[in-house]
């Protein structure tokens, strides 16, 4: 059976829409390189719509000379969690329809291998939420943006985590790995 691990670029403030923000500091190679190792063990990607939607264009035409993640993300198989997406164009990509804590506990255990989830905020909330989390990577950015959508809402359940490690680097970015405290 594989593990979801979870990877956000986050403010101070929780937010995590959109994080072109994340382009006002520069990137750390000891960054990328603990990104990687999320990305590493992982032989599936898990997507909501808006962030497949988001990423599908930016990374389909990309090769490993662009970026060292591209052949990660175009190679891996890729589950979708939407109730409107009807089509999935992307290599190796497969919706599996709106969200159902028990598909994503089935894919944990057809998996051969763990399962990367980047971005997707409300499919993360809900699998927070159900206990199907098995690692939150937070790459805390050093910017309060007061507004936004939040990774953890007023109206969401209580979390209860753990802490498995942290690195800070030059550019002020803290990597905080969480794993559930159940």
């Amino acid at each position: 059976m594989g593990s979801i691990l979870v990877h956000e670029f986050i403010t101070l403030d929780g937010v995590i829409d959109s994080p072109t923000w994340t382009f006002d500091y520069p990137f750390d190679p000891k960054m990328g390189a603990a990104i990687g190792g999320v990305m590493g063990g992982s032989k599936a990607i898990l997507l909501g719509r808006r962030t497949y939607e988001e990423f599908m264009p930016a990374w389909s035409g990309r090769t490993a000379d662009d970026d060292p993640g591209a052949p990660f993300f175009n190679e891996s198989r890729k589950y979708i969690v939407s109730s409107t997406l009807e089509s999935a164009d992307w290599n190796n990509s497969t919706i599996l329809g709106p969200y159902e804590a028990e598909k994503i506990r089935s894919l944990k255990d057809e998996v051969d291998g763990d399962i990367y989830v980047s971005g997707s905020g409300t499919l993360v909330r809900a699998m927070l939420a159900d206990g199907l989390v098995d690692e939150l990577h937070l790459f805390v950015f050093p910017l309060a943006l007061g507004s936004g959508k939040r990774l953890f809402t007023e109206d969401g359940s209580q979390t209860k985590l753990a802490l498995a490690g942290a690195e800070a680097y030059d550019s002020g970015v803290v990597h905080l790995a969480y794993r559930s405290a159940d």
